[in-house]
């Protein structure tokens, strides 16, 4: 039962979509506004595999006897120049199977990612929540994520 963490390759690509089309219904529980479909589990992790590869990130995956249990998408971005430390490390998805939680792999992916934003250089790494996903907000605050920015929205129809 040893977990290995590693670069996902083409062969997790059906877990990773399974992955994403979990966590698109999961927030669509707290927002109503997420899509649950395998067409957008298709869609959202296609767009997270472009982050990546355009910032030159890092798609990572969780195995535990030979499945994939959880993953992590960082990716390295620029803030405005207005903003002093410009350069920061996004983490741009963070799943963790049900059945897996409470296992300190949500924790084993993000200390991992940490590591590499770390060797890259960057001194900032950002990670979002939806707001009323206490659990997740939680566990990133236990990691050492402290609130930075608040992003309203106003319905208009």
């Amino acid at each position: 039962m040893e977990l290995i963490l590693r670069a996902a390759t083409a062969a997790d690509r059906e877990a990773l979509i399974e992955q994403f089309q979990g966590l698109n219904r999961h927030e669509a529980g707290i927002t109503g506004d997420r899509l649950g479909d395998r067409e957008a589990a298709i869609a959202s992790f296609e767009a997270a595999e472009a982050k990546v590869a355009r910032s030159q990130g890092h798609a990572l995956v969780a195995e535990r006897d030979g499945a994939v249990i959880g993953h992590c998408f960082l990716t390295f971005e620029r803030h405005p120049p207005y903003v002093t430390e410009r350069d920061y490390a996004y983490v741009a998805e963070l799943y963790v199977r049900p059945e897996a939680r409470s296992q300190g792999l949500g924790t084993a992916l993000l200390a991992e990612a940490e590591r590499l934003a770390r060797a890259r250089g960057m001194r900032r790494m950002l990670i979002g929540v939806v707001v009323g996903n206490d659990r997740a907000q939680a566990a990133y605050q236990r990691f050492g994520f402290a609130p930075y920015t608040t992003e309203l929205i106003k319905p208009l129809g």
